[in-house]
């Protein structure tokens, strides 16, 4: 099992790495992952069996306030990132400060980008560049009822 730190990356170390994996399937996907559920798991185990290699964009704590409001992220960007890298599923994590990750997906260049289920293929960040690319975009169903909002609904 690798350790932890190991699997989070900065962005440019994490080129260097995909640069040695030009055999493999990258498959990419990206989000707040704020209170991680069973849905988040069962989606990354998902994207993961998608490919050889799964990288995890996480928001920063600046861009998931813009996103979420001024209530959020719940758990700080250095504990979800830590949290997601701890995952078997998981083979890479790295932050971005963007509300999207146009930059990251322009300079990966993952063969698969997914999301979840609630979006239109085409509508997705990234789709032009990946598909461009000759990769693959595709969406995964949600676990029926949960999600993070449900959980901090429930909270209150």
């Amino acid at each position: 099992m690798r350790n932890i730190d190991s699997k989070i990356f900065d962005f440019n170390d994490l080129k260097e790495i995909l640069s040695k994996k030009k055999n493999e399937k990258v498959v990419f996907t990206n989000g707040c992952f704020d209170i991680l559920h069973r849905g988040h798991v069962s989606y990354l185990q998902n994207a993961r069996g998608l490919g050889d290699f799964l990288i995890v964009g996480v928001n920063s704590d600046r861009s998931v306030s813009r996103l979420k409001g001024p209530t959020r992220p719940i758990q700080n960007e250095d504990d979800r990132l830590f949290i997601l890298a701890g995952l078997e599923c998981v083979d890479a994590v790295v932050l971005f400060e963007e509300d999207t990750p146009i930059h990251l997906i322009e300079h990966l260049l993952p063969n698969i980008l997914v999301k979840g289920g609630d979006y239109v293929i085409e509508e997705i960040v990234g789709y032009e560049v990946v598909m461009k690319n000759g990769g693959l975009v595709t969406t995964l169903p949600f676990v029926e009822g949960k999600s993070t909002s449900n959980i901090v609904k429930k909270m209150k």
